[in-house]
């Protein structure tokens, strides 16, 4: 039997836990860490990815494979930066496999995803 003293500070087993701030289109928890909780940067660099991440996804869709791979890398990249974390993902999917069709569809949904939660956090 588990005494009231042992309870209050045995440390909860919660690492297994999901971080609910990682099931966003954007982890906020993340980019406060990169920008030091600078409202005002958080909002322009998220704009800036918007507008990078779109233009890539337009580029990618017309693009070569060797240039998909590059591209997709790029995108996989920023998005790591700011905490888009699914459009990182789908981007190293479509990285390593730049013609599977299910991946750029997967890319596409998450990059809108994220550009229309950023539209929402940026009124």
């Amino acid at each position: 039997m588990a005494t009231a003293a042992h309870i209050a500070f045995e440390a909860p087993d919660n690492h297994k836990a999901a971080c609910l701030s990682k099931e966003r289109p954007i982890d906020l928890v993340h980019l406060a860490k990169q920008t030091m909780g600078d409202k005002a940067l958080e909002a322009e660099i998220l704009q800036m990815f918007a507008r990078q991440a779109r233009c890539l996804i337009q580029e990618i869709a017309i693009a070569e494979a060797a240039t998909v791979t590059t591209l997709s890398h790029r995108l996989k990249g920023s998005a790591s930066a700011v905490g888009a974390f699914k459009v990182s993902h789908a981007a190293a999917r479509l990285e390593a496999d730049p013609a599977d069709a299910a991946a750029m569809a997967t890319l596409h949904s998450a990059t809108i995803e994220a550009e229309n939660f950023i539209t929402g956090l940026c009124r």
